[in-house]
């Protein structure tokens, strides 16, 4: 027991490292929060410093979940692997290094759904990328990923324990974005390749 809550105390702990904050003000000298949104995620950064940082904030959000999931599997198996899940992604939205503010989990959510699943992490990104594709606002694919996820668990027949995770992190996801809901349904959400300052 002091094993696995020691475990998922890391999982939050490196879940709470904001590389959106710390890759923009080590390389930009921005302090992210004061721009954009003022959200420390991979997102605002593409519309106030472009597309490289932004890559670069994704793919290291995404592998601090991939990485949390893969070793709580070796250390302690599925049970550990699942519980670590929802603890990177708390500490990824709620960062005790940024007064428990943080980001909305999207990019950590998909490493971690990768590590638990590949199949699914594929279909997941599918979904997320036609709606943005189609629709042109990250905020509606990102619900859009989030919500389908304990639904596909469900149709592949995952165990329950996997479908309750996805629906938590579902609707961690979805919480995270209420405010992009607000301004979706007042029609004046930002659009994909938008800049602001």
């Amino acid at each position: 027991m002091f094993r696995t809550i020691l475990f998922l105390v890391i999982s939050y702990l490196v879940g709470s490292i904001s590389f959106a904050y710390f890759i923009c003000r080590r390389f930009y000298n921005t302090d992210i929060r004061q721009y954009g949104s003022g959200n420390p995620g991979s997102t605002n950064v593409l519309r106030v410093l472009g597309v490289k940082p932004a890559l670069m904030v994704f793919a290291a959000d995404l592998l601090k979940g991939l990485l949390m999931v893969l070793l709580g599997r070796l250390f302690g198996g599925e049970n550990l692997a699942l519980l670590s899940a929802i603890a990177v992604v708390i500490g990824h939205d709620w960062s005790i290094f940024l007064n428990f503010k943080g980001g909305k989990g999207i990019a950590t959510s998909f490493g971690v759904i990768i590590g638990l699943s590949p199949k699914i992490g594929l279909i997941v990104f599918i979904i997320g990328i036609t709606v943005i594709f189609l629709s042109r606002f990250v905020s509606l694919g990102s619900i859009t990923a989030a919500t389908s996820l304990p639904i596909l668990l469900l149709v592949f027949k995952y165990p329950a324990k996997h479908v309750i995770t996805g629906l938590v992190l579902g609707a961690i996801a979805v919480y995270r974005h209420k405010d992009n809901i607000e301004r979706l349904l007042a029609g004046n959400e930002n659009k994909i390749g938008q800049r602001v300052r």
